[in-house]
């Protein structure tokens, strides 16, 4: 753990009682602002005794549910019926929000592989450090919201992890319920080297996430499965009061092995299923034509396992390397 302070200074009380809105202002030096600073948005709604739950949106730039959602609940919040403490902070990444991109302008980091960040690093691994070592520490609960941004569109689904600490796992996943999504999943990432999720749950904390739509926009459906979603989570937490709203859910499992599909060509992709379609082993699920030799037979990718499809490369046009599915299994 490094001793150096961070740059970044909150202009947020975080132990005042009420409605608090401001930034986390990062000074940043550039061309276009000698003495500039990024300002990341950060809102703190505090009341009584109860425990923090830590929001956070906007961990990478083109995904918009988990922001929409959080400036909605902050328009409309009242204190009175807060008891504990939230901490919001919709567009985490604020310069890749600003920008409409996955990753930051300024440096190109990806904000979720850049902790626990370092305080003398680049201006993501600044904010990476701050968020790791200064503001997690005050959250008892955090949720970081997520979709598949411009590239990718997931079945609406609320996430935990499976963990070595059983007990944390049974927390995180009581949340994930409660969120009540069309699907609840324990879901299992590609690379979680530096990730947000990572740093939260060595920490003890309880963590849930989200896969929440995607496509780089936003839609009436998502953004009210993501409000509701944020409401239950507090109630969940004792913070707000009143009853979690239900809403059906189906359980859904990602496979350790063979739940991703990886592209081996490049060209126009056709969609055989659409998402949420039940697949089974062996069947056609998307085809790749070459636009560019025109007569060659396309190149089919195939369900590897017996399930839905949960999530589809979403652009029209695909390259080498792109994931072009998440294949889960529905179990219960």
């Amino acid at each position: 753990m490094t001793d150096i302070a961070s740059p970044i200074s909150p202009t947020v009380d975080f132990d005042a009682a009420g409605i608090q809105h401001g930034f986390l202002k990062l000074p940043h030096s550039h061309d276009g602002s000698a003495y500039g600073a990024v300002m990341i948005p950060i809102s703190v709604v505090a009341n009584g005794e109860g425990p923090t739950v830590l929001l956070t949106g906007g961990n990478h730039g083109d995904e918009y549910q988990g922001p929409l959602a959080l400036m909605r609940m902050l328009s409309t919040i009242d204190a009175a019926d807060v008891n504990g403490r939230i901490i919001a902070v919709p567009t985490m990444n604020q310069p890749a929000f600003a920008a409409a991109t996955r990753t930051s302008p300024i440096d190109k980091v990806n904000l979720n592989r850049a902790f626990p960040g370092r305080p003398d690093g680049s201006v993501t691994e600044k904010i990476a450090d701050f968020m790791g070592r200064y503001v997690l520490p005050l959250a008892d609960v955090v949720m970081d919201i997520h979709d598949g941004g411009k590239t990718l569109e997931f079945v609406p689904m609320a996430c935990t992890h499976v963990l070595d600490d059983k007990a944390s796992e049974a927390r995180g996943w009581e949340y994930a319920k409660a969120f009540a999504a069309p699907y609840t999943c324990k879901l299992v990432e590609i690379d979680t080297l530096g990730m947000w999720d990572t740093l939260v749950e060595e920490s003890g904390k309880v963590f849930i996430t989200t896969e929440l739509g995607g496509t780089g926009t936003t839609r009436p459906d998502w953004a009210e499965i993501t409000l509701r979603g944020v409401r239950n989570v507090l109630k969940h937490a004792g913070v707000l009061a009143g009853d979690i709203e239900p809403a059906p859910t189906r359980f859904l499992d990602i496979p350790l092995d063979g739940a991703y599909i990886t592209s081996d060509s490049e060209g126009l992709i056709e969609w055989v299923v659409a998402l949420g379609d039940p697949i089974s082993v062996g069947q056609v699920i998307a085809r790749v034509h070459d636009p560019v030799h025109l007569g060659r037979e396309p190149v089919d990718y195939h369900a590897t396992i017996d399930g839905i499809l949960a999530m589809r490369h979403f652009p029209g046009l695909i390259k080498l390397g792109d994931s072009v599915a998440m294949q889960g299994t529905i179990v219960g």
